[in-house]
């Protein structure tokens, strides 16, 4: 099953949404029944992040919260979610608050994670913060979705370097680029990311060799370690996987849109032996990777964040929910989950202070 390959063929279809054309997001509907679906869309977000404050990440969860996320799931799959404006609103408010919270925090130890949307976290300890694939959101089409520039200034200006996994839109923005570049902040991406363009000359190129550790100059004279694993997502896709080594001895591992199945799966030639180089406290992957429990065992981390869950950018049914999907992701990550690794599961602008010592 080359569901990856799909994926893409799918991309950015056409619908009949819109911003509020003619008084209606969805064309489909009456006047009446789109102006409930917004009203219905505030209404279950507002307990979703309600029941979130409540009941923050946490391992194991409560089944409350487990409902929660079921229920944004519900949210998210409906085909117009991201041109409602009280989604849209709540949305901003939800990454505003986390800018906020990081606009006012010093980490003493460990380690404070924000997850943003999709695969983009931003990752504190006491002497460096680290952003991890943050886009506007602008990949979902939607204009009153994507995140204002104005914010992501702010972002970049909490952040000392940026990594982009890999190409996709849903993962790269050159918007956000540009910010952390005119700050002063390094970008780091594989050589696919904006090639051809007057981005590429000013972004980092780290040569891209299983184990090999490099170091990498920060603003301030700072160094932080860095090794990028050649990963892939399938064939045609270059991903670097990468593995921070922060000052304070915290290892982070972000996997982007790593994938092998099928056919592809020569980066079990690396992933397979992770641990056995270096220790991995944080690992950040897909909640819908193949081979689940084979990647943790690989990366054997402390605690495993899985992220890429209801990317709107994707068709309805590829918007891979929290609940589990039979069709694609599901046996993966029940296994995932009986196995016995920590994990955590985050909606936008959630936080989580991570500490090695404490299990």
């Amino acid at each position: 099953m080359f569901r990856s390959v799909l994926i893409f063929s799918f991309y950015f279809l056409a619908v009949p949404f819109g911003e509020a054309q003619g008084g209606r997001v969805d064309s489909c509907l009456t006047s009446e029944a789109d102006a409930y679906m917004d009203r219905q869309q505030a209404a279950l977000l507002g307990e979703v992040f309600a029941v979130a404050r409540q009941y923050p990440p946490a391992w194991p969860a409560p089944r409350i919260r487990q409902t929660a996320l079921y229920l944004f799931d519900a949210v998210m799959h409906d085909p117009a979610v991201a041109y409602r404006r009280p989604v849209q609103k709540i949305f901003h408010e939800r990454i505003a608050a986390a800018v906020r919270d990081m606009e006012k925090t010093r980490v003493q130890e460990g380690a404070r994670v924000w997850k943003l949307y999709n695969m983009g976290y931003v990752v504190r300890t006491a002497s460096v913060t680290v952003a991890f694939d943050v886009v506007r959101g602008y990949s979902v089409g939607s204009a009153g979705f994507t995140l204002p520039d104005s914010l992501m200034r702010r972002l970049a200006a909490q952040c000392d370097i940026l990594f982009v996994s890999h190409k996709h839109r849903d993962h790269q923005d050159p918007v956000v680029a540009r910010l952390f570049l005119a700050a002063g902040k390094p970008v780091v991406a594989p050589r696919q990311v904006w090639l051809g363009t007057s981005l590429y000359d000013s972004v980092t190129h780290l040569p891209r060799v299983a184990d090999s550790l490099q170091h990498l100059t920060l603003p301030g004279g700072r160094t932080l370690g860095v090794i990028v694993y050649p990963g892939h997502q399938m064939a045609r896709t270059d991903v670097n996987v990468v593995l921070i080594l922060t000052p304070e001895g915290i290892h982070i591992a972000h996997l982007g849109d790593q994938i092998n199945e099928g056919d592809f799966m020569d980066d079990f030639a690396w992933i397979d032996h992770v641990a056995e180089h270096y220790s991995v406290d944080i690992m950040m992957v897909t909640v819908w990777a193949s081979h689940l429990p084979r990647i943790a065992r690989g990366f054997r981390p402390r605690l495993t964040l899985l992220g890429h869950e209801d990317e709107l950018g994707h068709p309805v049914d590829d918007r891979d929910p929290w609940w589990g999907d039979t069709t694609y992701s599901e046996p993966s990550l029940r296994a995932f989950y009986n196995s016995g690794f920590p994990y955590l599961r985050m909606m936008w602008g959630e936080t989580f202070h991570y500490l090695p010592h404490e299990k």
